[in-house]
């Protein structure tokens, strides 16, 4: 039995139950059999709508002795992160997951494939029983970097456990490959189609006998399809005559909603229908909403009413509050409401769900309807509202969508959504699109409040640009000071722009200032809860210290600074490089060598985060790390990363200080003796940055594709690093970096085959 565990990251626990199998529904034996005896880590059932590829995987649930780790996907999981959450919560069910594990699901970080998937594959990996986790409905899934995600996956599945798939088409994935290795086991629509007397048991269960001729005739016109037979039952249920049952009906869409409409619509209530109808704009239901929605009364009755009487309607908890309509019959109803009603109606609808969802804290199921509903004024306000949520919730892929549905007038128009979309493409290294969506926001003229309470954007583009520090320290200093003015005191911008104002100060020589700065924004970021902005703060204040030679006060802070990292679970993002380094120079300053190691290993893989997009924290990482491998006597990684931050200040030429201490650093690199490369860490951010890749499923080109450089890129770069981590094929290059740090080693799957090419 399933233990009980809270469901974290507000998911909702019906995502996670193996759904109940109706009385009447075919069992589909012989089938459940070969899944049980398929030693394949794979399997996967692929049909169209209504094949019940649901009914089979839950029949299996009840038939086989592991454990299910059960997920039904929607449209909300196509986002790489959210998908992976929903992949921790099933397995969680089971075999609760470690604090670090969850931890590493929250919050925005390194890229998902290569910082998360490790965590919770490692968990998968060493289940102390087999297990099965099924992911239904994964046609709901289409993003490469989800897809991306599961086929990562399959790498972790220990033997005697599997992962099940059903999807209503195939899936981007290696299939092929996958089948030849003998990883695969396929279920298709020719094993789902039912027998003439399997569609007799479905009949008589649902309440209609038919003569052997009528019955034969009807599972001929389906081709055996589930729920055909099902809706041509129902039909006859309903009133229909016997003849009807076959003759109405063909297998394509077009003939199948006439049929619904004509034969089972139409002879349902007329409220009964409208209601149906009406309702299907809804992702899921309960009385309290459609009412809402429907401007009518007792609808909890009704969807209580239409549960036990078809199987238009599945429940989606123990309660009988909650329901979505099955996914198919779900489809036919929205069709038939466009073509009866005009899109005005449709439009209301959306927006009285919205409305309703907004009164009820439901924020962003609110987004989608008023999506629908055309309410754009409203969606922006949404939008706005839940942005830092969001970035702060690691789910950027999710804001990102929601962003793009707005074009570049509507973004002048709603510039807080402009300010989102320029610090997204910053932080992932689109500089040029940064710039470009930094300009429509600066263009804006309106006057929407905006969710933080500030008067205009112009505080929020201000801390953008200071961040950026495009036009300089002089320039940066203007604009932080402008934000700082003009944002509230409630607005959670607040943190963020005193450590921006603060590292401006440090860089311009007003240590006192900046001190005032950084201690604020830790004050501030604490009472905000902006975890991220306080240990940069810290770190940037324990620089400070070790500048002027306060050891002491330096080791406080950066012990402060990295706590709060692994407390909190950030250890994947970029800023927190800066507790590391700072951390690590502490460390060999005060002779703890294998610490300082340590330390300087978890600060070079995030290295590949850090570019132009915030250049300041950049170059302070490269010349700290310069400087620690310097003390090490490291020359080829300290002029590796020295070169890297030296083009970046090619890149922003007026960092103030900064530039001083490159100078100043350059002879102290120039005089050092060594080979270039002669040790792990002399490897480039670019170099870095693919190196994880290396442990995944993925070859060389799709490698190449995901990190947008060319195969021959991608190869020249693998090969620089089997050459510096002395390695001849991936696996060992994964070994290796294991062994030095630049990988982490208990989040790695068991060393792989992996070729060149593959």
């Amino acid at each position: 039995m399933t233990a009980v565990v809270d469901v974290p990251f507000g998911l909702q626990e019906a995502k996670f139950v193996v759904p109940a199998t109706r009385p009447g529904t075919v069992g589909k034996a012989e089938i459940v059999g070969r899944l049980r005896s398929s030693g394949a880590p794979l399997a996967t059932v692929l049909a169209p709508a209504g094949y019940g590829k649901t009914t089979l995987l839950a029949r299996w649930a009840q038939a086989d002795p592991r454990p299910f780790a059960w997920v039904a996907l929607d449209a909300r999981d196509d986002d790489a992160v959210m998908f992976l959450r929903s992949v921790a919560m099933a397995l969680h069910r089971i075999l609760p997951l470690s604090r670090q594990v969850l931890d590493a699901l929250s919050g925005p970080g390194g890229p998902t494939l290569t910082s998360r998937v490790p965590r919770v594959g490692s968990a998968l990996a060493t289940v102390e029983r087999p297990l099965v986790l099924v992911l239904d409905d994964l046609h709901e899934v289409a993003s490469t970097s989800c897809l991306d995600v599961l086929a990562a996956l399959l790498d972790y599945v220990p033997e005697g456990s599997q992962i099940a798939v059903a999807s209503r088409e195939a899936p981007a994935l290696p299939l092929g490959r996958w089948r030849a290795q003998g990883r695969l086991d396929e279920i298709g629509v020719n094993d789902l189609r039912l027998s003439q007397e399997e569609a007799r048991l479905l009949l008589a269960a649902a309440g209609v006998e038919l003569d052997a001729g009528a019955s034969a005739a009807l599972v001929e016109r389906t081709e055996g399809w589930p729920a055909g037979l099902y809706l041509a039952a129902l039909s006859l249920r309903a009133g229909a005559p016997a003849s009807a049952g076959a003759a109405g009906f063909a297998g394509d869409d077009r003939f199948v909603s006439d049929y619904f409409r004509q034969e089972l619509l139409s002879r349902l209530p007329a409220a009964e229908a409208r209601f149906l109808q009406r309702s299907a704009v809804l992702e899921r239901m309960c009385g309290s909403l459609c009412d809402s929605v429907l401007e009518t009364a007792r609808s909890a009755r009704m969807l209580e009413g239409l549960e036990g009487t078809n199987c238009f309607v599945v429940p989606l908890d123990r309660r009988g509050e909650w329901y979505r309509y099955h996914h198919l019959f779900g489809e036919l109803l929205r069709d038939e409401l466009e073509r009866s009603e005009p899109p005005a109606v449709v439009r209301t609808l959306n927006g009285r769900a919205m409305a309703w969802c907004i009164a009820h804290g439901e924020q962003e199921a609110a987004v989608r309807y008023g999506q629908a509903a055309g309410e754009t004024d409203a969606v922006a306000v949404l939008v706005d509202a839940l942005g830092l949520p969001l970035y702060y919730d690691g789910r950027m892929e999710t804001l990102e969508e929601w962003i793009g549905w707005f074009g570049e007038e509507e973004l002048t128009r709603y510039p807080a959504l402009a300010v989102y979309g320029a610090w997204l493409r910053m932080l992932t290294g689109r500089h040029a699109e940064a710039e470009r969506w930094l300009a429509m926001a600066e263009r804006a003229t309106s006057t929407i409040p905006l969710s933080d309470g500030s008067a205009s954007i112009e505080p929020w583009v201000a801390n953008l640009r200071a961040c950026m520090m495009r036009d300089g320290v002089e320039q940066a200093l203007v604009d932080g000071d402008l934000a700082l003015q003009r944002l509230p005191p409630e607005s959670a911008w607040r943190p963020a722009a005193l450590v921006v104002r603060g590292a401006v100060h440090a860089l311009s020589g007003a240590e006192g200032r900046a001190t005032d700065d950084f201690s604020a924004a830790v004050k501030t970021g604490l009472a905000f809860g902006s975890a991220d902005v306080v240990f940069v703060a810290e770190a940037e204040l324990a620089l400070l210290a070790l500048k002027r030679g306060a050891w002491t006060e330096a080791g406080e802070r950066a012990r402060a600074a990295v706590a709060l990292v692994e407390d909190t679970g950030l250890g994947d993002y970029s800023t927190s490089a800066i507790a590391h380094v700072v951390a690590a120079r502490v460390a060999l300053h005060e002779g703890r060598r294998e610490d300082g190691r340590a330390a300087l290993a978890r600060a070079h893989r995030l290295r590949p985060l850090l570019d132009e997009g915030i250049p300041w924290l950049t170059v302070q990482v490269g010349l700290e790390l310069t400087r620690a491998h310097l003390a090490l006597a490291d020359p080829g990684a300290a002029r590796t990363v020295f070169e890297e931050s030296e083009r970046i200040l090619a890149l922003r030429p007026q960092l103030a200080l900064l530039v001083d201490e490159m100078r100043e650093l350059r002879g102290h690199v120039a005089a050092t003796a060594g080979p270039a490369g002669s040790w792990a860490m002399s490897l480039t951010g670019a170099e870095i940055r693919l190196l994880p890749y290396l442990a995944t499923h993925l070859t060389f080109p799709e490698i190449a594709g995901r990190l947008f450089i060319s195969r021959n890129t991608a190869k020249t770069e693998a090969i620089s690093i089997y050459r510096k981590l002395g390695a001849s094929s991936r696996s060992e290059a994964v070994e290796r970096a294991v062994e030095v740090g630049l990988l982490e080693r208990s989040i790695y799957p068991p060393a792989a085959s992996f070729t060149l090419d593959g």
